[in-house]
């Protein structure tokens, strides 16, 4: 608490150090949160900032910065913002409630995840107030940089390939599976699990459903580390030493360029997932997400459509097993016809999930904020 109160009035003291009058300070998660407090409570006499707006942006909700009541003295506040109605949280000091309660404009990193927060099944006990501030609640994604995942200029991978010319991925894979001692039938897929071991991004229905997975002849990669309970039990998997299954418990940039170029299909079935990178990265790589439909996965990926032959991925809507496993199975069966997963491949390859794309989406936010202060 300490640590952050002080950085958050560091913020603050060197925007007046320097003669730097801010049109906008742009705040990052609980971590920033106590800027917008502060400039309404202590800095509130002070002409320096009397034209100044926060944008607090939200990147996952889960974290939000508690801190036992005694904390509040860490930060200079006085106890009368220590209640329900301010940053009081179930006996606790809430930073990032400060951020939604005293912040201009609240932004968080896709739209379908704006308006899932305003529930009781994403909001974390703040769905409340962010119902309340709908109205100044925008939702942008995250974007990626093309320069450095992207198949067409990527040092890291085994052969360099595009949606134009697809003979690299399966270099790609043919390397990949090398690597990882599996050993499939010609024409089998292979599935890929990036990022962390965690309940919020679904690894246990991963884990329940490895030996379906692996029963429906595909074989299965997965990177990342995460909670102690989801290590140990993919160390104790990967022990038993079973066959076309890779298990690596660290992250390795350099081995995940591999694994996104040479996998067929990513995994993701992520109970929330506020806007999520890998299914943009697999995209462009040409590997296919199947992913639940929320957060950004339902703002970056298009469904598969059989009878248009449309969409980029393949989504489910239940968080269960059964349904999860049911979409793996859909997509296998559009595996099995080359030219149509082939098309969907391309499709995915040619969205744009670039920086500059959502960078121009903040610009126009950052205007719209100010033309609001001119009224």
């Amino acid at each position: 608490a300490l640590r952050f109160s002080y950085f958050c009035k560091a913020v603050i003291e060197v925007c007046k150090a320097i003669d730097f009058r801010p049109d906008i300070i742009h705040l990052n998660d609980w971590q920033t949160s106590l800027v917008p407090l502060y400039l309404r409570t202590e800095y509130s006499g002070d002409d320096f900032f009397r034209d100044t707006l926060t944008l607090l942006t939200i990147h996952n909700l889960g974290y939000q910065g508690l801190f036992s009541p005694e904390d509040l003295s860490a930060t200079g506040l006085g106890r009368e913002v220590f209640n329900p109605e301010g940053i009081e949280f179930y006996g606790r000091v809430n930073f990032l409630k400060a951020g939604i309660l005293y912040a201009d404009i609240l932004s968080t990193v896709s739209r379908k995840y704006a308006e899932e927060i305003t529930t009781p099944e994403y909001g974390f006990g703040l769905d409340g107030i962010l119902k309340k501030r709908s109205a100044d609640l925008f939702g942008i994604l995250n974007g990626i940089d093309y320069r450095e995942w992207s198949p067409e200029v990527d040092k890291l991978i085994q052969s360099r390939y595009s949606a134009e010319d697809l003979k690299g991925k399966a270099l790609c894979k043919e390397k990949l599976m090398e690597q990882c001692n599996i050993r499939l039938k010609k024409g089998a897929p292979l599935l890929a699990f990036v990022g962390r071991l965690s309940v919020q991004k679904g690894v246990e229905l991963i884990i329940e459903g490895l030996d379906k997975l692996i029963g429906y002849g595909c074989g299965v990669i997965l990177l990342g580390t995460g909670t102690r309970e989801a290590e140990e039990s993919l160390l104790s998997i990967s022990l038993e030493g079973r066959e076309n299954l890779y298990i690596r418990l660290d992250f390795d940039e350099v081995f995940a360029h591999s694994v996104y170029a040479g996998s067929d299909m990513v995994m993701m079935p992520s109970r929330y997932e506020p806007c999520g990178l890998v299914q943009m990265i697999a995209l462009r790589y040409g590997t296919v997400p199947v992913a639940r439909n929320t957060g950004g996965l339902s703002d970056t990926i298009e469904d598969y459509n059989a009878l248009n032959d449309t969409g980029t991925g393949f989504l489910f809507d239940d968080y269960n097993l059964a349904v999860f496993l049911e979409s793996i199975k859909r997509a296998l069966t559009l595996y099995s016809f080359s030219r149509r997963w082939q098309k969907l491949m391309k499709r995915g390859m040619e969205k744009d999930f670039s920086w500059r794309r959502f960078a121009s989406e903040y610009v126009e936010l950052y205007k719209k904020a100010l033309k609001e202060r001119l009224k």
